[in-house]
């Protein structure tokens, strides 16, 4: 058997869901373990592009098992619209996606009240309902998939969470109240939809494993979004790093082969919270233009910079990775110097480890190393030593900086523009 994590070690946006379809190609099985629909992963096949936001990237090919965990929390409105759209583009959603009965729900109060809030205390959150959906979970107040089909214990718990979010609404917000009974009819009409979908997905898991099948963990957002591990306060709600498939799905970790982090070229970062290696001139304009670095959820333009590897080795350790993938090279085609920042300097004293503190992370100022860039284009090219000398130089010095190989490179969007420099799966 073999397993494989693929995740993001940046700021999310790293152009995860294009490896995970190239990679599905020789899995069995694709699972999603964390985050929501606050997460778009964008696939361009033969010139049409996919937007996928729940349902792992791996509905793309037939045949393949794509299981949506535990440790997602799910929107039911929106997975419903996402399996339609499929349907419509002929792909085949019927008894290959599961979805786990312990999975949490977004409700419509999540999203009423994270927007709510969002207007006072600007963290950049998406609006989707995901950080309140995960605070309901850890109060052990949550919905869970399974409450749909039973009907019951479904309204005992809108109607106790509505009475103190109604309470906040009404008497801190100055919005309008919720009503149970409306929230409880349509989400007893998503159960109806969705009920064939649910299943004891970690056992599924557990058994292709143990079944020497070939089965690939997708991560979404990036390692420098963890709840726990990112740049706090201003991350995402769930645990974004490699651990976060243990707890989110259901396995081991002596379970795991394999774990493939996904970076940039260079960086990008959307919504509020510091960002070092930011461009603020006219070439991260241009940098947000040639690469399209624009939210796939929410259309909001992303800030880009330069490499950071500080950032980077923290990733790189706390994920404990096995390989690299480098995704938008040709992004950085014909550009005369590349930076890459190897350090931050802050109150005199130099660091070359990933701070805790935001207030450095916010007011450092970042070291830069510099490389001459490249003239010739890198779309289209298929083996690394075809490559501009000067662009394998700057993959190799990345490699030397994280003391990891970089096993696959992305040089365009297509399915096609990928090098493989080391098979993943068996």
């Amino acid at each position: 058997m073999s397993t494989l994590v693929v995740l993001g070690i940046q700021w999310g946006d790293e152009g995860k869901g294009k490896l995970v379809d190239f990679l599905t190609k020789k899995a069995d099985t694709v699972v999603r373990f964390q985050g929501g629909n606050n997460a778009g992963h964008t696939i361009v096949i033969e010139g049409e592009k996919y937007v996928l936001h729940i349902i792992p990237s791996g509905i793309l090919h037939k045949g393949k098992r794509c299981i949506i965990g535990n440790g997602v929390v799910i929107d039911p409105a929106v997975l419903i619209s996402e399996m339609d759209n499929l349907r419509k583009k002929g792909f085949e959603i019927n008894d290959n996606i599961f979805i786990s009965k312990a999975a949490h729900l977004i409700m419509p109060y999540h999203i009423a009240i994270e927007k709510e809030f969002e207007k006072g205390k600007k963290i950049g959150t998406t609006g989707r309902g995901i950080g309140p959906a995960y605070t309901d979970k850890i109060a052990r107040q949550g919905v869970r998939f399974i409450d749909l089909f039973y009907p019951e214990a479904l309204m005992g718990k809108i109607k106790a969470n509505l009475s103190t979010i109604n309470f906040l609404l009404e008497n801190l917000y100055k919005a309008q109240p919720l009503k149970a009974e409306e929230i409880y009819t349509q989400y007893l009409g998503y159960g109806e939809k969705l009920s064939r979908y649910a299943a004891d997905t970690d056992i599924i898991i557990n058994k292709d494993i143990e079944g020497g099948k070939n089965v690939l963990f997708e991560g979404a957002q990036g390692t420098l979004l963890d709840i726990d591990h990112g740049t706090y306060p201003f991350v995402t709600s769930s645990n974004t790093i490699a651990g976060g498939v243990c707890t989110g799905a259901g396995v081991s970790p002596i379970r795991i082969n394999k774990i493939l982090g996904v970076m940039k070229a260079y960086t990008t970062r959307v919504g509020e919270g510091p960002f070092p290696s930011e461009i603020k001139d006219a070439l991260g304009e241009c940098l947000r233009q040639r690469g399209g670095e624009y939210g796939a959820t929410t259309g909001r333009p992303r800030r880009c910079g330069w490499l950071d590897m500080v950032a980077l080795k923290y990733a790189v350790r706390l994920n404990g990775l096995t390989g690299l993938a480098i995704t938008k090279l040709d992004i950085l085609d014909g550009i005369d110097s590349i930076k890459i920042c190897t350090g931050y300097k802050y109150n005199g004293i130099i660091y070359e480890e990933f701070p805790k503190e935001i207030e450095i992370l916010q007011n450092c100022e970042p070291i830069y190393e510099e490389l001459e860039g490249w003239k010739e284009k890198t779309s289209g090219i298929r083996a690394f030593d075809n490559l501009p000398k000067n662009a394998q130089i700057y993959i190799q010095k990345i490699e030397r900086i994280l003391k990891t190989e970089v096993q696959m490179i992305s040089v365009g969007q297509g399915r096609e523009d990928t090098i493989l420099l080391k098979e993943l799966f068996k």
